[in-house]
């Protein structure tokens, strides 16, 4: 049996042929074993006893006869996704709620007897499609770091991608259910509006909003498809499932016209190239679309209207509160308050006329099929350029919800730098049993080569820097760091020499660390590498009476960190006894 399939777990488990418990105690140890690499794929996880009484409770149900559609199987979701219990912080910390109950997807998947392992790692409030856009960390490609994981479901992909869950959900606004999956070589299904329900799920742009899914193979996509697939009354954006025919031997397969398809270098253009022979050995009959009026339908996603829906979403986040965005968000999203209800209808009106040319397409063709991304990048190159890149990898993913497609991502091969390549398989609405067929005859027919193995090597050096309050993973000011692409190394403590003092009228609040030769105890602090430009360009940001010194650690090292004047302490609370700002923060009640 492979761990990693969600086929070969839920077939084992319903056969009684290995437990439930058992599978859980196999994902729990690559939950750590993944941690050492990227640990800023989580959000929040669930604990190690839960994990285990959920499996508990699966094998029960097996025993006493009852069939369950995926038993065993651990996943994870969004952190834009509600599960009762947990917070859910959509990558705003400020943002965050104990959800009271779990979202419909998430119950669904828990009834047909999966796992749930934690939450993931996503771009604030799902808005970007790199996820370089988090206060929690920047994940990167599982086979190549130095790259993005893509946006906005960057955790989900990249947990799926590295085997250590064989599903994830993430959710799909412009693209965020696609381009990670391209990303990180998986299949990615954005089904058809309303398929599946989105209560329970932090809005992006609500009237284009659907769940999404990421697996290893067409097969396990449709297994999901078969569980969450369901009318939900509550949900006013939910819609009864209408009937697609399946596409037959000969199927008419649609592909944009040359000058259309903008490749970053010819090594991609050869993988589009091969993609779309193997398509065509199913029985497509290729016809070349003008696609110019789906191009120009995608502008209006962040150039029109639907900015206003995006800014609906966070409201009184913006009105109140908005220094906790992700700066880059926040110039986003902002963008959307100004817009009135002319700039809407006649955004409306445009995309009814966009509405229309797609109609004519599918009279044509029965299948689109376009790269996902015709390009990836280095984080680098996305931190230094963030608005221009993230755009560019929306060309062939905006329109899809604003049309009102079906949409499936597929792995499509590897570049030389060991970075997937994927193209998306386009449908109508209710075309998603359609395209899984496709994908699977694709998947069993002409198998691509073997992936490379995971990247899980560090990073060349750059300096260690020790943080120790607000910039800290989730905290208000950690996006100071991953915005300069500060890679977590790890969680530790200093040496038993140093006392922690809340500073008095600080905004957000924040901790002095001082040396003491007597009366001192061990600090908890996070460890992050960055590269000398950016250590210097950061340190523009310390303000005063904190600064950077030297911090001692518990195993000798001595390190860059956080430190403070001895003017830090007037009117300042001696919090020594806490451990570390995160549990006093705690202690209070907040992390804002």
């Amino acid at each position: 049996m492979r761990t990693d399939s969600l086929i070969d777990i839920a077939k084992a488990v319903a056969g009684r042929e290995a437990s439930a418990e058992k599978i859980a105690l196999q994902a729990l140890r690559k939950v750590e074993e993944y941690d050492a690499v990227q640990p800023q794929a989580w959000i929040a996880r669930c604990g190690a006893i839960e994990v285990l009484a959920q499996a508990r409770e699966v094998d029960a149900r097996i025993a006493a006869g009852e069939s369950l559609a995926l038993p065993g199987v651990p996943f994870a979701v969004k952190d834009n996704i509600d599960v009762a219990g947990m917070p859910t912080s959509a990558a705003c910390p400020t943002f965050s709620y104990r959800a009271e109950q779990s979202a419909v997807v998430v119950e669904r998947l828990r009834a047909a007897g999966a796992i749930l392992l934690g939450k993931t790692n996503l771009d604030q409030f799902a808005t970007g499609l790199t996820g370089t856009r988090s206060p929690y960390g920047i994940p990167g490609c599982v086979y190549n770091r130095e790259y993005v994981a893509g946006g906005s479901s960057s955790g989900s992909a990249v947990l799926v991608g590295a085997g250590v869950v064989p599903l994830a959900l993430g959710s799909d606004t412009a693209g965020s259910g696609r381009v990670p999956a391209a990303f990180n070589h998986l299949v990615g299904l954005k089904p058809t509006r309303g398929r599946w329900s989105t209560r329970g799920l932090v809005p992006a742009c609500r009237s284009l909003d659907c769940v999404s899914a990421f697996t290893r193979t067409a097969a396990e996509a449709i297994a999901v498809d078969r569980v969450l697939t369901a009318y939900d009354a509550e949900d006013p954006y939910s819609r009864r499932v209408a009937s697609n025919a399946s596409l037959g031997a000969a199927f008419r397969l649609g592909v944009p016209l040359e000058a259309q398809l903008s490749f970053s270098d010819a090594e991609t253009r050869g993988l589009f190239a091969a993609a779309l022979e193997r398509v065509q050995s199913l029985g497509g009959m290729v016809h070349r679309i003008d696609i110019q009026p789906l191009l120009e339908c995608g502008q209006l996603l962040y150039e029109g209207p639907w900015l206003a829906e995006r800014a609906l979403a966070i409201e009184s986040m913006l009105a109140s509160r908005s220094s906790a965005l992700h700066p880059v968000v926040r110039a986003i999203v902002q963008a959307g308050c100004g817009i009135g209800a002319t700039e809407a209808f006649r955004g409306l009106h445009s995309l009814k006329s966009h509405a229309r040319a797609a109609q004519a397409i599918w009279e044509r063709v029965d299948v689109l099929l376009v790269p996902t991304t015709t390009q990836i990048h280095r984080i680098a190159e996305v931190l230094a350029d963030p608005f221009t890149l993230n755009s560019q990898l929306g060309r062939y993913t905006n329109f899809v919800n604003l049309l009102d497609f079906s949409a499936l991502a597929v792995p499509a091969g590897f570049r030389t730098n060991r970075t997937p390549f994927g193209v998306t398989l386009m449908g109508p609405a209710w075309a998603d049993d359609a395209l899984l067929e496709l994908a699977m005859r694709l998947e069993h027919t002409r198998p691509l080569e073997p992936a490379p193995p995971l990247d899980r090597h560090a990073h060349p050096s750059g300096t260690l820097l020790a943080v120790v309050g607000a910039h800290l993973s989730g905290m208000p000011l950690h996006w100071q760091l991953s915005a300069r692409g500060a890679r977590f190394i790890e969680r530790t403590r200093t040496a038993a020499t140093y006392r922690l003092y809340a500073l008095s009228e600080s905004a957000p609040p924040k901790p002095a660390l001082v040396h003491t030769s007597q009366g001192g105890n061990a600090i908890e602090v996070e460890l992050y590498e960055l590269d000398p430009p950016a250590l210097g360009d950061f340190l523009c940001e310390v303000p005063p009476p904190l600064a950077i010194g030297t911090v001692h650690l518990h195993d000798g090292r001595m390190v860059r960190g956080f430190v403070a004047e001895p003017r830090a302490l007037e009117g300042a609370l001696d919090i020594t006894a806490s451990g570390g700002w995160r549990a006093y923060m705690a202690g209070r009640g907040s992390f804002s």
